[in-house]
């Protein structure tokens, strides 16, 4: 994927700062975010490092911009699927299909724009606070599905308390997978992959696949794995 341009034209009406934004957005897409710099982003401008350092204290700063970036198009790719989903006079079914939507986006989006995805989470630069979420960020569109549920009646109150992080766990973690070790299987396996995770999750929120006596156990596993 090649410059578009755009960068430049919105410099030459003034507006160095977002065009050095939408470079290391492009810099993002194509290499990851090791790739952006300020020197790359502003040879892609077409200005001086220096100049750039007018709008930018250093890397880290400009990677937080790309990060933000990156994160708004993968709200614009969940809410697409969001926004799409059937329309279901069963609330249960619509709340469920909200959810399946969201993951939909995630992973699509993943696998579209990998370079992109990888900057979003990278360990590099500023890291997100989830305590502060922007309007349609993802986390929050996941919060809200997951209450979605409690209103209709599918995931419990008691079960509620960081059924994101799981829900998150499980999607991001098949992005992973299917941009690692499950990229060479064949189409149909990995399409099936996707399904059976979110099946597996959508039994975990309900609480209906395990017995009260198993689910102690498999807890109680975990709390001494992790001591």
């Amino acid at each position: 994927m090649g410059f578009s341009g755009s960068a430049k034209r919105a410099y030459h009406h003034g507006d160095l700062r977002n065009a050095l934004i939408a470079a290391a957005a492009e810099l993002a897409a194509q290499g990851g975010p090791s790739s952006v710099s300020i020197r790359a982003a502003a040879r892609l401008v077409g200005v001086t490092p220096t100049a750039a350092y007018r709008h930018f204290t250093g890397q880290e700063e400009l990677l937080g911009a790309a990060k933000d970036s990156a994160l708004d198009e993968l709200a614009a790719a969940m809410h697409k699927e969001l926004s799409a989903r059937p329309q279901s006079d069963d609330p249960v079914r619509y709340a469920l299909g909200s959810l399946s939507a969201l993951g939909r986006g995630y992973i699509a989006f993943a696998k579209a724009q990998p370079g992109l995805f990888r900057t979003v989470f990278s360990w590099e630069g500023p890291v997100r606070d989830l305590n502060q979420i922007r309007e349609n960020d993802p986390f929050g569109m996941l919060l809200e599905s997951l209450d979605e549920l409690v209103a209709v009646g599918y995931l419990s109150v008691e079960r509620r308390p960081l059924a994101e992080v799981a829900a998150w766990a499980v999607v991001h973690g098949l992005s992973m997978l299917l941009d690692g070790p499950l990229r060479d299987m064949p189409a149909e396996v990995r399409e099936e992959a996707v399904v059976k995770a979110m099946l597996v999750l959508g039994h975990g929120l309900a609480g209906n696949g395990l017995t009260a006596e198993q689910e102690t156990l498999l807890a109680d596993e975990m709390r001494m794995a992790a001591r």
